[in-house]
């Protein structure tokens, strides 16, 4: 006998958590294409050339690279962004820019399992290619914060306590050209991205060690990445500490000019905050980042980041096609959901359940259940005629809403028993009127 089990960093997935997981996906797909956003799809496997040396040593590291029957070097994707550049370069002609897309599909990291991270993981990304104008970045704001506020999946319930953070990677470009150590950048803006996982010492340490700067230049890179203050304080901060450098003016102007439109567009100011010390591990990022935390489980880290690419396709194309896009930690949020008490427990698609009570009505209760279906109510009839206490045994474990329970004297009488599994109410009504019970059940609760 073989033991069944999964590798390490790989799920199963039972339908209590599948359920939500794709109604998560359902809204997330509506909002996307509520800004204009249009799906793709793209291979699992691509050339390792593809990916290799696009995101980050790290991810470099993490890669699942084999060859396969054809002696080809391939690797499976790491993330959506590198393919998508791959992706626009090669159907270039094909397509409309700017090009908004989104992609939701599965990824793979040879990582460290830790809550909330798998080596197999859904992402759900969004982006627009072909064009360099802030609105885009204020658009990708405005996306995650629809996001987060429009998560519903039991009745009243939403994220409405989360944080934004936004950062300019100019503005660490300039602080670092200010100091002499732009060279020095990828190694510093990793070791930068780490901050809020290890503490300020422990990346002072790091900067040292593995850039070879000196003491003093690595505490005031910290100086800097540490700023607090209201976002007009931190903004004021950055403009005095970053005068003369063009490329950091750029990322000031630019992060300003983000936080002043997306308040425009009637996001709470307190939202979107403006963090000096998200820098993004991957090395792509040229502009405006994102990462966004929840104020009641901070620890789970970012359930929605990302940022601009301005050169990413450079290596497949000379064609310039800049990028802006964002990415939600599908599997992470749902986790903070479950934690948050978010998720209510089913495991069944259909509202209502049908027992099989009476052996020899089974056309009768196909007949009406066909009916309740036609009118857009999920129906699951039960398949064998046992004890009605066993079949609502089963309708209660599985997570139904409503029972509809018809015996002999109900076809009798032409009636039928409408049960609320959630209040344990029942109301005898004709069968004509069953669907419009049903419905006003199932809009009520």
């Amino acid at each position: 006998m073989i033991t069944p089990k999964t590798l390490k960093g790989f799920r199963d997935f039972l339908p209590e958590f599948m359920l939500p997981r794709e109604n998560l996906i359902e809204r997330a797909t509506k909002i996307f294409r509520s800004f204009g956003f249009c799906p793709i799809d793209t291979p699992a496997l691509e050339y390792l050339e593809i990916l290799q040396g696009k995101g980050s040593e790290e991810t470099d590291r993490q890669l699942y690279k084999f060859e396969d029957h054809g002696g080809r070097q391939v690797g499976l994707r790491f993330d959506l962004t590198v393919p998508l550049a791959r992706y626009v370069s090669q159907h270039f002609s094909e397509l409309t820019f700017p090009f908004k897309r989104y992609h939701i599909g599965k990824v793979w990291r040879g990582e460290n399992t830790q809550a909330g991270r798998y080596r197999e993981f859904m992402q759900c990304d969004f982006d627009t290619i072909g064009t360099k104008s802030i609105v885009s970045d204020v658009e990708i704001t405005l996306i995650i914060n629809e996001l987060l506020e429009r998560i519903d999946l039991k009745s009243n319930s939403s994220f409405t306590r989360f944080k934004i953070r936004v950062n300019n990677r100019k503005i660490l470009t300039g602080l670092l050209d200010k100091n002499n150590i732009l060279d020095k950048s990828t190694l510093l803006l990793r070791a930068l991205d780490k901050i809020n996982k290890i503490g300020k010492q422990a990346v002072i340490d790091e900067m040292i060690s593995v850039a070879g700067i000196t003491a003093q230049q690595a505490d005031s890179v910290l100086e800097f990445a540490v700023l607090r203050g209201s976002n007009d304080e931190i903004l004021l901060s950055l403009q005095k500490m970053l005068a003369g450098n063009s490329i950091g003016e750029e990322g000031v102007a630019s992060l300003g000019e983000l936080v002043e439109s997306v308040k425009s567009a009637g996001v709470d100011s307190e939202r979107v905050v403006v963090d000096v010390s998200i820098a993004r591990g991957l090395d792509y990022y040229t502009g405006t980042i994102y990462e966004t935390f929840l104020d009641d489980l901070p620890n789970i880290g970012s359930v929605c980041s990302g940022g601009r690419y301005d050169n990413l396709a450079s290596v497949y194309s000379n064609q310039e096609l800049p990028g802006v896009g964002g990415s939600l930690g599908l599997d992470r949020l749902l986790t903070a959901m479950e934690t948050l008490n978010m998720i209510e427990k089913t495991s069944t698609s259909a509202e209502v359940f049908m027992p099989f009570f009476v052996g020899g009505r089974l056309r009768d209760y196909l007949r009406l259940s066909s009916k309740l279906k036609s009118s857009g109510i999920g129906v699951e009839f039960y398949p064998e005629a046992k004890k009605i206490g066993q079949q609502l045994k089963y309708a209660d474990k599985r997570g139904f809403h409503i029972a509809i329970i018809i015996g002999e004297d109900e076809f009798k009488n032409e009636t039928c028993q409408i049960k609320n599994l959630k209040t344990g109410m029942s109301t005898e009504i004709p069968q004509i009127s069953a669907v419009e019970k049903i419905k006003e059940i199932l809009e009520r609760d």
